[in-house]
């Protein structure tokens, strides 16, 4: 049932699993327990660089401030089809991607940085699959943030793959942002 609400709303959606509290979203205290005096866990924003979208970068930046945390975006790249073969220059490749993708991910963020500049950011990119890496990143936050284009296809509304992993295999709340 959740999976039609998300492919099918045009609104931010956040799926909270059953038993999570409130309380779940603060760091731990020196006792180890979640507590209201410690700040919030990291939020994480899996972007799409390549179609960035305003209503999804709004979103997690405004999150973020509002719980007062870090904000962590990351983005997965997909391998060269070279890695395949393995060629004497796939390091060189891999890290001439790596400052590509990098450098893309800061772009699209400056803007963003520049209008909510109280609001600490650390990126990262990997290469590997954009699923993977969104729920690596996502295993000590306070909430997750995803995309879904708006739109049908001839077999009706979809969420996306990176979506549906972070439904499935994030343990914290993940809020969904339709976009255009």
């Amino acid at each position: 049932m959740s999976l039609a609400v998300v492919a099918r709303a045009e609104r931010p959606v956040v799926l909270v699993r059953a038993g999570e509290r409130a309380a779940d979203e603060p760091t731990m205290d020196p006792a180890g327990a979640p507590s209201t005096a410690t700040p919030f866990r990291p939020v994480v924003l899996g972007l799409d660089i390549d179609h960035p979208d305003d209503t999804l970068l709004e979103f997690a930046f405004d999150a973020t401030t509002r719980r007062e945390a870090p904000l962590r975006a990351v983005y997965g790249w997909p391998e060269p089809p070279t890695s395949f073969y393995r060629f004497p220059g796939d390091a060189e490749l891999y890290d001439s991607l790596e400052r590509k993708h990098a450098a893309a991910l800061t772009e699209v963020l400056r803007p963003w940085r520049l209008k909510f500049p109280g609001v600490e950011v650390t990126e990262a990119t990997r290469c590997g699959s954009a699923a993977q890496v969104l729920v690596n990143a996502a295993h000590d936050a306070s909430l997750a943030v995803v995309g879904r284009r708006i739109g049908t296809s001839s077999l009706g509304a979809h969420i996306g793959h990176v979506t549906h992993a972070a439904l499935h295999h994030i343990t914290t709340p993940v809020a969904v942002v339709a976009h255009g």
